[in-house]
């Protein structure tokens, strides 16, 4: 049986190699041209062709998002980007546009997924699509239940690809018009400005019903699905995805990590006894309340955000591991923030369970003691005791 795929978001050069070295099968990321997220660094051809080589080393593929809805004046280009992505190594185009999907499949040798954007949550869609381009992937629309991911995964060949992790959207996915109308930033050309997630008075006639000093807000909690992976790698689920172009190297570690020791543990015990380490990993990434969306059906006012709802990450990123001197336990680590001496850290690598190490004294490169580590890209010391081996672009948090 084939494996299933976890697919990773990455918002830059940097992030890609993190999603793979944490574990992921695949990373999808934006180009300069077609993308939805037009906020996020988005990657150059250079940028692509690295990630694309670096990638394919480890065995890992990547997709690039085409997805953003297309107007007459976008498909000028269009072929020579999409050639131009073959040439840079790029395994596949997310695409919502069937002009896109179908060069993709006439002019390419590149496989053609269909992004949630076409909100597709039927095996009948799902055959016409086949049937008319050929396509290689469905992306299922958020909205599907998992009956309903069960059901179609029984009635299609195609792969499909299913929302795991990660922000929803208040409206149907790929359908909502408020970015346009408030801020004049369309949602479907990569603009949205997020109005579902802004706070609003209510009023009814000149009087405010809003509670007390409380305003209102109508975001989805985000996607939590980790208790569901075995239900999906049961029922022939091609591809696990995380949202998130515009989220950090951390978030993108910590989620990873979590999902990929998920997945391992299951294929290896063909059970998972407890969901609690996963879980507790995920909240140190985790910076907004979250809930199973629709996985059993119809969502209730326990997946939505009627007020103030933000919560935080429950750990804050320090840095990354640059060195690591096993015979005398110094680790040299490229500050991201701030650092204090004297306290728990926590160590998140490859492949591994996150573990706790108690340092003492910090050093500054010259081995000045320091109070505190201010100054984000300096490199700091400090001493591990003996037995305990850091590596390489391990996280500290």
């Amino acid at each position: 049986m084939r494996r299933i795929e976890l697919l990773s978001p990455a918002g830059d050069l940097e992030r890609l190699k993190y999603a793979i070295m944490y574990g992921a099968d695949a990373v999808y990321i934006g180009g300069k041209q077609y993308s939805l997220r037009s906020m996020a660094s988005n990657f150059t051809l250079q940028d692509i062709k690295e990630g694309c080589l670096f990638a394919h080393e480890r065995n890992a593929k990547v997709y690039v998002t085409c997805n953003m809805v297309m107007h007459e004046s976008d498909i000028h280009d269009l072929l020579k980007y999409l050639k131009d992505l073959e040439a840079c190594g790029v395994d596949g185009i997310i695409a919502s546009s069937v002009t896109i999907l179908s060069l993709v499949k006439k002019e390419t040798k590149m496989e053609a997924h269909v992004s949630t954007q076409q909100s597709i949550s039927n095996s009948n869609g799902i055959k016409f699509l086949k049937d008319t381009l050929n396509i290689d992937r469905v992306v299922l629309a958020r909205e599907c239940s998992l009956d309903n991911i069960k059901e179609i995964c029984k009635n299609t060949d195609t792969d499909i690809e299913v929302f795991i992790e990660g922000a929803m959207c208040a409206s149907i996915s790929g359908r909502c018009m408020l970015s346009n109308v408030l801020t004049n930033r369309d949602a479907n050309r990569g603009g949205c400005a997020q109005p579902c997630r802004w706070n609003y008075d209510i009023y009814e006639e000149e009087n405010k019903v809003s509670p007390g000093d409380t305003d209102f807000s109508m975001a989805s909690k985000d996607l939590s699905a980790i208790k569901y992976i075995p239900d999906l790698i049961d029922a022939g689920v091609a591809s696990l995805k995380i949202e998130g172009r515009m989220k950090s190297l951390h978030y993108v570690a910590t989620i990873v990590n979590a999902y990929r020791r998920c997945i391992d543990d299951y294929y290896k015990n063909g059970k998972i006894d407890s969901f609690d380490s996963y879980k507790e990993n995920l909240k140190r990434g985790e910076n907004r309340e979250i809930s199973i969306g629709f996985f059993k059906g119809d969502v209730t006012k326990n997946e939505v955000i009627y007020n103030h709802g933000v919560s935080t990450a429950s750990h804050d990123f320090v840095g990354i591991i640059d060195s690591f001197d096993e015979k005398t336990g110094l680790a040299i680590m490229e500050q991201r923030n701030v650092l204090v001496g004297n306290r728990d850290i926590e160590i998140l690598s490859p492949h591994m369970a996150p573990y706790k190490v108690s340092i003492k004294d910090i050093y500054d490169e010259d081995d000045n003691v320091l109070e505190s580590a201010r100054h984000p890209g300096s490199k700091v010391k400090f001493y591990v005791e003996k037995g305990i081996v850091l590596h390489k672009y391990d996280l500290v948090r």
